[in-house]
């Protein structure tokens, strides 16, 4: 089923949109403060800008969660995101991204946005109140990929554009919900959203897995939360079995939970709450 997943994914900019939605007011907690299109990069006229949520009166430096959006690469904002309260509630200061779409530019630029907006926080730690070695990243379909790929990075710069100097952070987890995993599997070319995404990187293995965060899994690398649906039509749920598998083999933290008959997403109420009470328990338990 694995070599399917460029040919489901044909339909994903239809059922992504779903996702997108309008514009929708983050409701933070009293004592918190937000720094909204706080620009973190500015590339060829393009800039990048993050939403901050932050407890600047906090006994102690906070955790950070960093939330980016889905959307085939292509589209998706992250005005779409809301849904914070469970971090705020533990004391989680939290960012939420926006990165290059396919339309402006191709991979790397995607992975390049989302460590520049983690480092940018990185680098202002100490005005934000926040826990530099305390971060969370976290996405889901697309940004599930992107969180993935950015957490698993941990201090490896490739990809960190002007942020390379930046050093003494770390990603104390991962919360992943059905992204892909590995894009160098057959058919990525005869897909439109894939093949914007890897742009010149599209035909050479080697870059195409620098951009599948499957890859970069070793014995070190962040505890891993992952929710997929085993029915899902756009990222087979195998991608997914083969993350936890190769999470488990070299001995990484891992919770896998599977929405049985889930889709792309849109699991029911009570299924919802499930994983959200999962991930607050796995947070709690890995994040020190």
């Amino acid at each position: 089923m694995k070599y399917l997943f460029f040919l489901f994914l044909l339909i994903s900019t239809t059922l992504f949109a779903q996702e997108e939605g309008a514009a929708k007011k983050v409701v933070y907690p009293a004592g918190y403060e937000a720094k909204i299109d706080e620009v973190y990069t500015s590339v060829n006229g393009w800039k990048g800008r993050e939403d901050i949520y932050y407890n600047p009166t906090a006994a102690k430096p906070t955790p950070v969660v960093f939330n980016i959006h889905g959307g085939g690469w292509n589209h998706g904002t992250k005005e779409s995101q809301t849904g914070y309260g469970s971090f705020f509630s533990n004391g989680y200061a939290v960012a939420n991204i926006e990165y290059r779409l396919t339309g402006v530019a191709s991979a790397p630029a995607q992975v390049e946005d989302v460590r520049s907006a983690i480092l940018y926080v990185v680098k202002n730690a100490k005005a934000l109140n926040v826990d530099p070695n305390k971060i969370v990243v976290m996405g889901a379909s697309a940004g599930g990929h992107l969180a993935l790929l950015a957490g698993l990075l941990q201090n490896d710069h490739r990809f960190d554009a002007d942020y390379k100097e930046v050093n003494g952070f770390t990603i104390a987890a991962i919360i992943d919900k059905y992204g892909p995993t590995d894009l160098t599997v057959p058919g990525v070319e005869k897909n439109r959203s894939a093949a914007a995404f890897l742009g010149s990187y599209l035909g050479n293995k080697d870059l195409m897995a620098s951009v599948s965060p499957i890859y970069y899994v070793k014995k070190t690398s962040p505890p891993i939360f992952i929710v997929h649906g085993d029915a899902d039509p756009l990222v087979p749920y195998e991608q997914s079995v083969a993350l936890h598998k190769k999470l488990e083999d070299v001995g990484v933290k891992t919770n896998f939970i599977t929405v049985p008959g889930g889709h792309h997403g849109g699991f029911d109420k009570d299924k919802n709450k499930e994983i959200s009470a999962a991930i607050e328990a796995f947070l709690k338990e890995v994040v020190h």
